[in-house]
């Protein structure tokens, strides 16, 4: 069972210290997380972690999962785009659907804990379906930059009775909603299997298992199949790559439960990829195991995030706690992990030509690989640990309950 002491060798004492005399406060406090899926993607990867530190610590903390229907996700999936800046019908149907699955959640899920922490849009209106007790926080994973204005606005009447909205990135902060906002990076823990160090043996066992050989450099993207991810902007990075540089590029990809456009983007995906998979120069590799996942990342010679939007980006993270070489895009909580030039490179989304450049320069150049690789795992040691984003939590449930 995860325990803080097991961070020892990683974190100094005094920030475990810290940790402990933050929990004092809420010894016998109990505390619930709410979010719309139990594996796949960030929010899952977290709570699964951060749960468990948060019992360890002594504070009684739950998770539920929203139970919807694949009409409830696919609305909500669209939510979610339109958030981002996407295009939306916001029709009565979709709010009825959003609503009528919250309310019926409601009924058989009983929080009567002492502070109420909601993950994203799916079960943001859940605090309409409930009496009012105690503080409840909104916690966004999602860019917000550019909302579409009309579904912000319906969201909005359920965010005006949160006490408590928290963000990846301070652009992120919205001026025309009058709730406190406090700024949270996301995290990871770099002891489960997805992070974990590995072996050489270990890594070749199951990039060989996964069926990707290696007798040639990889270039990797770790991500859902997800619009705002452009895969087809990797491959268009592929091609150029490729004309320099004999390499291989792999999709290493998941599914979520809560979404439904995954299938329909691989489909496309791979018909525009197909004369290369045909020649066994671009593979997609479900990540459905964590040390397969963690194997990839570390064999790879390269990391591309070729993102439009994004909320934070824990592969990023990911692939920086590894002493991988990454390539990424300047969009979201990128920019926030990535300083140019110094633990990885930073371009513009649109700039298929400076992410093919790049990569190719550090596939040219191992050295430079090595010493990204370095700066970036620090970065994480530093600021993206687990640890620190319980500490963070600590501190928030504190202010927010004890004032």
């Amino acid at each position: 069972m995860l325990s803080l002491e097991d961070f020892r060798a990683i974190v100094p004492d005094k920030k475990l210290a810290e940790i402990y005399n933050r929990a004092k406060r809420l010894y016998g406090k109990h505390i619930v997380h709410v979010n719309s899926t139990y594996q796949g993607g960030g929010v899952a990867e977290i709570l699964h972690s951060l749960v468990l530190l948060m019992n360890d610590v002594g504070i009684n903390t739950g998770w539920r999962i929203l139970h919807g229907s694949p009409d409830f996700f696919d609305v909500t999936k669209k939510f979610h785009n339109a958030l981002q800046g996407g295009n939306l019908n916001l029709s009565e149907r979709k709010k009825q659907l959003y609503l009528q699955v919250n309310n019926s959640f409601s009924r058989f899920t009983h929080l009567h804990h002492d502070c109420v922490i909601v993950h994203d849009p799916q079960p943001l209106p859940l605090i309409k379906f409930y009496t009012k007790r105690q503080p409840w926080i909104w916690r966004c994973h999602i860019d917000l930059t550019n909302p579409h204005r009309q579904l912000w606005d319906f969201l909005k009447g359920f965010l005006l009775k949160y006490d408590q909205i928290v963000v990846s990135s301070k652009k992120y902060f919205k001026e025309d909603l009058p709730v406190n906002q406090r700024l949270m990076f996301p995290a990871i823990n770099p002891l489960n299997l997805k992070n974990k160090e590995l072996s050489d043996k270990t890594i070749q066992k199951y990039v060989s298992k996964a069926g990707i050989p290696i007798d040639k450099p990889v270039i990797t993207q770790v991500s859902r199949l997800d619009p705002w991810k452009d895969p087809n902007g990797v491959l268009d990075i592929y091609a150029r790559v490729k004309e320099k540089v004999d390499c291989r590029l792999v999709f290493c990809y998941n599914l979520a439960s809560d979404d439904p456009e995954g299938v329909q983007i691989y489909n496309r995906v791979y018909r525009k990829a197909k004369r290369y998979i045909e020649k066994g120069d671009v593979l997609f590799v479900v990540g459905n195991n964590e040390i397969l996942v963690n194997s990839i990342q570390r064999f790879s010679s390269v990391i591309i995030q070729k993102s439009v939007k994004e909320g934070f980006c824990l592969s990023v993270t990911e692939a920086l706690w590894k002493g991988a070489a990454v390539v990424a895009s300047n969009v979201g909580g990128i920019p926030g992990q990535i300083k140019d030039g110094k633990n990885g490179f930073l371009l513009e989304p649109k700039d298929i030509e400076g992410f093919a450049d790049r990569v190719i320069y550090l596939l040219k150049n191992p050295k430079e690989r090595e010493k990204l690789g370095k700066e970036g795992k620090e970065t994480v040691r530093q600021k993206f640990l687990i640890t620190r984003l319980l500490s963070d939590y600590l501190y928030m449930l504190n202010s927010i309950m004890n004032e």
